[in-house]
């Protein structure tokens, strides 16, 4: 049940209790008593049209509270049982109002109502009022302290529930930290074991290739047909030796060798991934990154949207000279790679049939960034990633800009 029911069936109860005592009790005429309980069923009847609200209606709220103040009062003054009806007033006064010395004020106004009507319907009597004052001082002051006790439990229960709910959100977050790591040590061990299978076994291949040429040469006969099917072998060979490579790069955890292992600055790792890449394709790249201070989520999105973008340079530009720059751009970071090959030809976005640029499309997706690829101005082709730059410092202001990200001391 809620917590609107039950006082529903609390406030039921007692005014059906209290009809009941003033039914059977006395009474000092039948007039009385059947005013007694008309003002009971006036309270009855506003506490279904308006008061249950009150519980989260600020308006209907201060319209039930006088309406069971003033008839409290007005029912103590018909028949001397109705100031009974206090034992449910009260508490429904201090769950009406969110502040205590509201409370306070409302219980006083209800005792003084209460004893009012009782003096009252005594004769105004000193011994009546004095009886009165006892009575309604005596309600208060339990009302009070009953409802500063309950007010403290609930104030210790609303700090048991933010304590509890911080407690959860901390497992949370500790569980998403451990499929994370887990995450993170099964991509790496996935990375040596294609390092250590795989991408040995291709050159060796590449290697053995290159031996079956050297022996087709020192035949001396005519071995062309062959020696063309052996430099396939090995442009194939090498070709997949190069994913291999790429793969383990993507998949191998940021880190600065200079360092003891540490994990370095992304300008540092896209220095690295473009001598690298340089060294290995003979693609000249001159790297930049002009931002620092990035969230770890966003930097592995752009280093590896830079790995995925310089591979599609390798495998389809035919270009001589790539780029890649990574600026700040108002409230977002911008990571471009270009060169200067064929171009796109009949590229189109709906065209994409491999996982490279869908795997990046969906990856920079995830952290609300967008991707585009486009022609260049003056040829090639410029892969274009936007994605919001949250809280990151501008290295520019730290170092001179027109230097190169990728030292070449870094070979």
């Amino acid at each position: 049940m809620t917590v609107t029911r039950w006082w529903d069936v609390a406030f039921a109860g007692a005014i059906a209790i209290m009809a009941v005592v003033t039914v059977v009790t006395w009474a000092p005429s039948e007039a009385s008593r059947v005013a007694a309980l008309a003002t009971l069923a006036a309270i009855g009847v506003c506490y279904v049209a308006f008061g249950r609200r009150g519980l989260d209606e600020e308006r209907a709220s201060v319209a039930f509270r006088v309406v069971l103040i003033v008839g409290c009062g007005v029912g103590t003054f018909f028949s001397p049982n109705v100031a009974t009806l206090q034992a449910i007033a009260f508490p429904f006064l201090w769950a009406l109002t969110e502040s205590v010395v509201a409370c306070i004020v409302l219980s006083g106004l209800l005792a003084t109502s209460i004893g009012l009507g009782f003096a009252i319907q005594q004769g105004g009597t000193p011994d009546a009022i004095m009886q009165a004052i006892m009575i309604a001082g005596l309600s208060f002051a339990f009302a009070v302290a009953l409802g500063l006790w309950i007010t403290k439990i609930a104030e210790k229960g609303d700090r048991h529930r933010v304590l509890l709910e911080e407690l959860t959100a901390a497992q949370g977050e500790l569980a998403a930290l451990h499929r994370d790591a887990g995450s993170a040590a099964e991509r790496e061990r996935l990375a040596r074991e294609i390092h250590d299978t795989i991408a040995q076994n291709l050159t060796s291949a590449v290697m053995l290739a290159q031996r079956a040429r050297r022996e087709l040469d020192a035949l001396g006969a005519d071995t062309g047909a062959v020696e063309d099917t052996v430099e396939m072998i090995e442009s194939t060979a090498r070709e997949a030796l190069t994913d291999a490579r790429s793969l383990v790069a993507s998949m191998s955890p940021v880190r600065s060798a200079a360092s003891g292992g540490a994990e370095s600055s992304l300008a540092e790792t896209v220095g690295r991934l473009a001598v690298r890449f340089e060294r290995e394709t003979g693609i000249q790249v001159d790297s930049r990154v002009f931002v620092a201070g990035f969230d770890r989520e966003l930097e592995v999105v752009l280093l590896r949207c830079a790995q995925e973008g310089l591979a599609n340079v390798r495998k389809h530009s035919r270009a001589s000279v790539a780029s890649v720059v990574i600026v700040r751009d108002g409230d977002d970071v911008i990571l471009e790679v270009r060169d200067n090959g064929r171009g796109l030809g009949s590229y189109a976005p709906e065209t994409e049939s491999g996982f490279g640029l869908a795997g990046m499309r969906d990856r920079v997706d995830l952290v609300g960034g967008r991707l585009d690829v486009s022609g260049g101005p003056d040829g090639g082709a410029v892969l274009r990633v936007s994605v919001p730059s949250g809280d990151l410092m501008d290295e520019s202001a730290l170092a001179d800009t027109d230097v190169p990200a990728n030292d070449r001391t870094a070979r």
